[in-house]
């Protein structure tokens, strides 16, 4: 018997960005839309921690970017390019800055509606990508600032799942600590982004 989705406690989340980062992968994000609830299985997850120049908490608090100041599991959604929202979970504690990217999941609940989000059929392609994900699921800056870790809009969840092997890589389309190895993925998944050399 499978066991029941919950939303994950802020008590849980380690208080490590690196650490969130990989633990984040095999949990789900749910997302709640009129039409019904979609979920996925986030699959691939980079780290923005304490002191890291391609943060966006790196040169302090700003209007846009608060929500990573608001201490771990709230939601920070920002507009990458002009073209593609990016939806991030922050990490540590109360005015620190940090951050967890979630880069991709594995479709579960409400893939008709993604597919319709995206204007695309392929499964693999719905949420392979953070700009992706994002329109997947309808994500926008009205979801800045929520509190993941509550049922609403758009949570965090459990469900038992083993996430098996976790890879980890170097960070993708950054230019500013660019060799961390703060990117993190299920091995083996068909859903993972990036290019294939640092998806072994």
């Amino acid at each position: 018997m499978s066991t029941p989705r919950r939303p994950l406690a802020r008590s849980e989340l380690p208080d490590d960005t690196a650490a969130l980062a990989r633990y984040l992968i095999g949990r789900l994000v749910v997302r709640e839309l009129p039409e019904g609830i979609l979920s996925g299985r986030i699959v691939e997850t980079e780290a923005y921690v304490v002191g890291d120049a391609a943060g966006h908490g790196f040169r302090g608090m700003t209007a846009r970017n608060r929500s990573l100041f608001l201490g771990p599991g709230h939601a920070y959604v920002y507009l990458a390019y002009g073209t593609s929202f990016m939806l991030n979970v922050s990490s540590e504690a109360p005015g620190v800055g940090t951050g967890v990217l979630i880069r991709a999941l594995e479709p579960l609940d409400g893939i008709a509606i993604m597919r319709l989000n995206r204007g695309v059929e392929r499964l693999r392609d719905l949420a392979r990508g953070p700009g992706r994900l994002a329109a997947a699921l309808r994500i926008d800056r009205s979801l800045d600032g929520l509190d993941l870790c509550r049922e609403g809009p758009i949570w965090l969840a459990d469900d038992g799942h083993d996430a098996g092997a976790v890879g980890e890589s170097i960070r993708i389309g950054i230019t500013k600590d660019a060799d961390r190895l703060l990117r993190f993925y299920a091995r083996g998944s068909a859903f993972v982004s990036g290019p294939r050399s640092l998806n072994r």
